[in-house]
């Protein structure tokens, strides 16, 4: 059985853009096109969160990051979920200014995602903010998805 991932729209974002020529930038929009070449090793999901954030900003690239996630199915997002993400802002875990953050991070407990993939590292993918999610979610009887970026999830590649 294929573990389930949940593609958070910054991943979204990396895909799709003009390669960078900042080496931090384009190193991670590697790792990024890496992990969509191996996505049929997971069962992938979006939301309708990552549909609404992936369409704002410049109609070009909006096009470009809607048409990379089409195929890709849509978790819904319950009340649960949104019970929960107030949970996570109520525990400080996620500033209250970036609810779409603890969303994300809901909408992957409450449906048993095994992995939700992001290259947000400032709310959601760093030391502090991890531990300080794992504990809300699971203070609130849920698992919490392992919160990583596409090199962590796909490992050291040596080529």
């Amino acid at each position: 059985m294929k573990r389930k991932l949940y593609i958070e729209t910054s991943v979204i974002s990396y895909l799709t853009a003009r390669p960078s020529k900042d080496i931090i930038i384009a190193g991670r929009q590697a790792s990024t096109r890496n992990l969509w070449d191996n996505l049929h090793n997971f069962e992938p999901f979006i939301s309708e969160l990552v549909y609404n954030e992936a369409c704002k900003g410049d109609e070009i690239a909006a096009k470009n990051r809607l048409d990379a996630f089409k195929e890709l199915p849509e978790l819904d997002i319950t009340k649960d979920c949104y019970s929960l993400a107030q949970s996570i802002i109520n525990d400080g875990a996620v500033p209250s200014q970036f609810p779409e953050d603890a969303l994300h991070i809901a909408i992957g407990a409450v449906h048993n995602i095994d992995f939700i993939v992001t290259l947000n590292f400032k709310h959601i993918n760093n030391p502090v903010t991890r531990a300080l999610i794992r504990k809300s979610v699971e203070k609130n009887g849920y698992q919490c998805p392992e919160l990583c970026s596409p090199d962590e999830l796909m490992g050291e590649n040596d080529e």
